[in-house]
């Protein structure tokens, strides 16, 4: 047992200082992955657990004024990571058939590693959107998606920027900011007030957005098991599986949030529909039974003063009523 633990712990001591590039071990929070599991777990454990606790007899916070200026700079801070991005390769000399890390310390390299070290760091400011969840009371938008998207993303691409700062992977951080252009630019504008509703029907194509993405992601990282490139198969599956994983979590929220909700829209309209025809053929056959009893007491012996109308049909609208209000 006691030999099994050193090979392990000489393993790992291995694989983060003989296999991780150099350039990058000096970084912060790049020399170990545990800081960034324990930031992680943290954020976990606040936004299920500990920041709903600490609210539960406080009132929301008002955080109209500092969300409109989240959500700018994070518009701004994920356009510069999408300029710099493409500016250090995929714009330029990049290939999206196949790009090795250039693990050199030509500019163009670097500019990229510190791209991609930046990314990483974005990941940890995107927490924000959670807490302010917290803070506002609003725990039925935490949902298990949500946590785990935001959670499991800093630890992720911690192991993209210690061994593969750069090259094929980076696609993902490339793409993964321009679509964070426009969901906080949607954010903002939710942000600043009821008079901007009218510019936010497009709210469920942000999802869309997403799932086109994580399809992109998963052709550009699985075109790699059948092609002769020099990047790491390991980080194929890494990018490529996270992709399959997101993919099927967005899916999912998409079907409860907008496909389900849709289909409950539209069975409710066609109740309606059939209770409005039951409604018209009650009042039809009301009006029909009305004129024959008319000319039935016209006869001689039964006069028209002893004609009394039932209030069935009072009675079958409030009905309806009840049942619409349901």
């Amino acid at each position: 047992m006691a030999q099994l633990v050193r090979s392990l712990v000489d393993g790992y001591h291995d694989l983060m200082d003989n296999k991780s590039d150099p350039r990058v071990n000096d970084w912060f929070l790049m020399s170990s992955p545990f800081p960034t599991l324990a930031i992680c777990l943290s954020y976990a454990y606040f936004v299920k657990r500990l920041g709903p606790k600490i609210m539960e007899n406080r009132k929301p916070m008002d955080l109209r004024n500092v969300l409109i200026v989240y959500n700018l700079v994070q518009v701004i801070f994920s356009a510069w990571l999408f300029y710099e991005s493409l500016a250090a390769g995929w714009f330029n000399h990049y290939s999206y058939r196949c790009q090795p890390v250039d693990y050199s310390n030509h500019p163009r390299a670097l500019r990229m590693a510190r791209g991609c070290w930046w990314y990483y760091f974005s990941k940890f400011t995107e927490f924000m959107d959670t807490i302010f969840f917290v803070l506002r009371k609003k725990n039925d938008h935490i949902s298990t998606l949500h946590v785990i998207h935001h959670g499991v993303m800093p630890m992720s691409v911690w192991f993209g920027v210690k061994f593969t700062p750069g090259g094929h992977s980076s696609f993902f951080g490339m793409l993964n900011t321009f679509v964070h252009i426009i969901m906080y630019s949607y954010y903002l504008l939710a942000a600043l007030g009821p008079r901007f509703q009218k510019f936010l029907w497009w709210k469920k194509y942000l999802t869309v957005l997403q799932m086109i993405q994580f399809v992109l992601v998963m052709i550009h990282a699985f075109q790699l098991l059948f092609i002769d490139c020099n990047y790491p198969k390991a980080f194929v599956w890494w990018i490529g599986m996270h992709a399959v994983m997101f993919y099927f979590l967005f899916s999912d929220f998409y079907k409860q949030a907008y496909k389900k909700k849709q289909a409950k829209k539209q069975a409710l309209a066609e109740a309606e529909r059939k209770q409005k025809e039951m409604q018209q053929k009650k009042s039809n056959g009301h009006a029909s039974s009305s004129s024959n009893g008319s000319a039935f007491y016209q006869q001689p012996k039964a006069p028209p003063s002893s004609y009394t109308t039932e209030p069935r049909h009072r009675a079958f609208v409030n009905g309806m009523d009840v049942v619409n209000s349901l």
